[in-house]
Formats: C-alpha cells, sequence, structure tokens
C-alpha cells in the first residue's frame, strides 16, 4: 500500500475519531422494520426512512418472488440496449400518474436522479440557484454540470429573489435553475414551492424539487409539489424509490420532451444497468398502494405528531419540523454520539446526525417514527429518552 496513503487515511481517520464526527456502521441482522436487531438485541428502530412500512411489506415481497420466478433477477443490460422491460414502462407510466406529469423515468437510485438530471440539463454556461441545505445528490449533480452555483440562504425568498435577479440581468448566463429539496431531510421542514414558483416565473428560471423526503409523506402521500398543487408548474420532480416506496431506486418526473432528452443524454440511464425486475413489479405496486388509499399516510403522520409532543413535553429541541422527521438537536458533537450511543444501550436505535452532513455545532439525533410503529414502541422510546436525557444532562 502507498505510504502516503496510508498516513493520510490512518491522521484524518484518527482527527475524525477525535472530533467525534466518525460513524460506527452497525449491521442490521433481519428486516429493516419498527423493531431491529443489532448484535443480538432489539431495538425500537427510529433511524430508518421507512416512512411507510412498506420496505416489510408482506404484499409487496409476494409480488417480488412471483417476479424473479417469472423474470429472473437482473434486468441484463443497460435500458438503451434491451435491459428495459416492460415492467420499466409500467412503472414509470405508473411514477407519471403519481406525480401528475405528462412522463418519467426510472434510475438506479436517487443520487443517481440528480447526477443525471441536472448535468445533462445545465452546463459551464448556465447557473443553479441551490438552496444552501439542499442533499449532497444536489450538490454533487451541480457540480458535475460545471455551471455556476450559487447558494442561497435556505429558504430565504428575499435572498432567492435577489439573487435570481442578479444573475438573469447579467446576461452572463444561457440558463438559470432553482433547485431545492421539498422536505429538507436534517430538519423536517418544506420548502417555499408556492413562493419559489412566483419568482421562477419572473425570471424565466428553471424549476427543480428534490422530493426524496415528500413523496409518500406530504400532500395526502403524493408529495410535496402536490401539496401545493404546483405539478404544472415545476419542471423537474426527483423523487427516490428506497425511502417511503420502501424499495430501491430513483425517479424523475416531469414534461415528455424533457424525459426522451433525459433518455438520450443522462449517462447514469445510459452506462448502468436497469433496475432488476423484481424491485420494478414491488416499486410499481407500492406506488399504487399510495394512490389507491391514504391509510399508510395517515398512521405515519399520527405517529409522527405522537412522538414529536412527547420529546417536546420532556424538553428536547426538536427545531421547527413540519413533517413526521423529527430531529433532538443537541449541539456539541462529541455529546451527541454519547447521546445516541446511550439510546442504543437502553433499546432505542436512533443514530447521530453530524458534520458533514449537517453544519458544525448543530449535532442531531434523527428520529423517525413509521407507519408501522406502536404507540407502544413509542412510549416505550419516550421513557428511554427521558433516562438518558436526564442522565447526560441534555434535559433537566
Amino acid at each position: 500500500m502507498s505510504k502516503i496513503l496510508n498516513a493520510f487515511v490512518d491522521e484524518n481517520l484518527q482527527q475524525l475519531r477525535d472530533q467525534g464526527l466518525y460513524n460506527e456502521i452497525d449491521p442490521v441482522e433481519g428486516p429493516n422494520g419498527p423493531i431491529i436487531k443489532v448484535k443480538g438485541k432489539n431495538l425500537i428502530n427510529l433511524s430508518s426512512n421507512n416512512y411507510l412500512g412498506l420496505a416489510t411489506n408482506e404484499q409487496l415481497k409476494e409480488i417480488a418472488k412471483n417476479t424473479i420466478e417469472e423474470y429472473g433477477v437482473g434486468a441484463g443490460a443497460v435500458r438503451t440496449i434491451n435491459g428495459t422491460l416492460d415492467l420499466h414502462v409500467k412503472l414509470e407510466a405508473k411514477l407519471a400518474e403519481f406525480k401528475g406529469t405528462e412522463a418519467a423515468i426510472s434510475y438506479q437510485s436517487g443520487f443517481n436522479c440528480n447526477m443525471a438530471a441536472i448535468s445533462a440539463v445545465m452546463d459551464k454556461n448556465d447557473a443553479i440557484l441551490s438552496d444552501q441545505l439542499n442533499h449532497a445528490s444536489i450538490i454533487d449533480g451541480c457540480r458535475l454540470s460545471k455551471a455556476k452555483i450559487i447558494p442561497f440562504n435556505h429558504s430565504d425568498m428575499e435572498d432567492l429573489r435577489a439573487k435570481a435577479k442578479a444573475a438573469t440581468e447579467s446576461g452572463q448566463y444561457n440558463k438559470v435553475m432553482v433547485i431545492t429539496d421539498g422536505v429538507f431531510s436534517m430538519d423536517g421542514d418544506i420548502a417555499k414551492l408556492p413562493e419559489i414558483v412566483e419568482i421562477a416565473k419572473e425570471f424565466d428560471l428553471i424549476t427543480y424539487v428534490d422530493d426524496a423526503h415528500g413523496s409518500g409523506v406530504t400532500g395526502k402521500g403524493k408529495g410535496t409539489v402536490k401539496h401545493f398543487g404546483l405539478q404544472n408548474e415545476i419542471d423537474f420532480q426527483i423523487g427516490t424509490l428506497s425511502k417511503a416506496i420502501g424499495v430501491v431506486g430513483g425517479y424523475v418526473a416531469g414534461k415528455q420532451n424533457v424525459i426522451d432528452w433525459l433518455k438520450v443524454r443522462s449517462r447514469p440511464f445510459l452506462f448502468s444497468t436497469a433496475l432488476p425486475p423484481a424491485d420494478v413489479a414491488a416499486i410499481t405496486a407500492a406506488v399504487q398502494m399510495i394512490i389507491d388509499s391514504t391509510e399508510l399516510h395517515d398512521l405515519l403522520w399520527e405517529n409522527g405528531d405522537y412522538l414529536k409532543a412527547g420529546l417536546e413535553k420532556l424538553g428536547f429541541n426538536i427545531g421547527h419540523s413540519e413533517t413526521p422527521i423529527t430531529p433532538c438537536i443537541i449541539g456539541d458533537e462529541t455529546l451527541t454520539q454519547q447521546f445516541s450511543k446511550r439510546l442504543i444501550e437502553e433499546g432505542v436505535y436512533a443514530k447521530s446526525i453530524v458534520f458533514p452532513t449537517v453544519p458544525k455545532g448543530t449535532g442531531r439525533v434523527r428520529n423517525m417514527p413509521t407507519a408501522a410503529h406502536t404507540k407502544e414502541m413509542l412510549d416505550d422510546a419516550l421513557a428511554i429518552y427521558e433516562k438518558v436525557g436526564k442522565e447526560l444532562g441534555v434535559i433537566s
């Protein structure tokens, strides 16, 4: 091994450990449900993005098994050769119905969507107005495009408008895009989409919303764009198929010509094997469930409100979440890591979130109740939170 590489890795790993920024990964021994097993111990799971509990849904499991028998375990090729199965076509039609758009395209992950779509449309002659708290995949997609990245203060519409005006009136850019998460995953707040659309119309901005944490959660399950009734005003709707949908992958929904362009110019679509058939069939069925009923969505919100009220009553700082995502903001990174470790020891799996996922000094434990949790599970979790919070001086 290279001596330079070895020294670099060892030095920087130790630095992360000293700063309380090193994240230990715990293998889950079995399904990722409301109760998980880690190191042989059953824990109440508050760290999953399996919002609706669909990752372990019995009907979806049966559909996946039957699809493997019929289609095999892999698509066999990239989409543009012969990896496009009839299942992919059905899924993309269903996603377009779900999002209220003309068409949709699926990818291997939500991260791939942002790498694919942004760089297929924006280039070095363009500019991107990006919310400062946008997800890492958005940031990387913007960088890949080589467009000028102009950050605006989080959900600050005056700052966005001023920067949109300056960018469009400068004459330096062929196109200007405004890009935002629909729901911000670490704080649980919702983007101000009506105001963003108004500014976009004024300055002819391309609008791009990554609704990874909104689809299945907001808008009665249909997402943040539909929550505001703006499906005809947003150029790009991005979503993941691994959170509320419970499987794997991602998608972009929009006008037919935009999707046609992505099929011939987005590199992850062109150069990576298509989603496996069993996953595609399970995803299609999961999307149909969300279209047909709000039952799981309603359970999710009921549990989210219940946990949020309980934590706030105990005295925890839960920020300003507008969704079931419920952070307990601790601040100090080392204390945050200790807090998470003690929760796990006592029976609640709630992982610490520290820099670089969130800014330094804003370490937190991110809690994600799901539709599959019972009130008894949440009561047990709250009792453990109270015990550990008082022990570590986080609450009095």
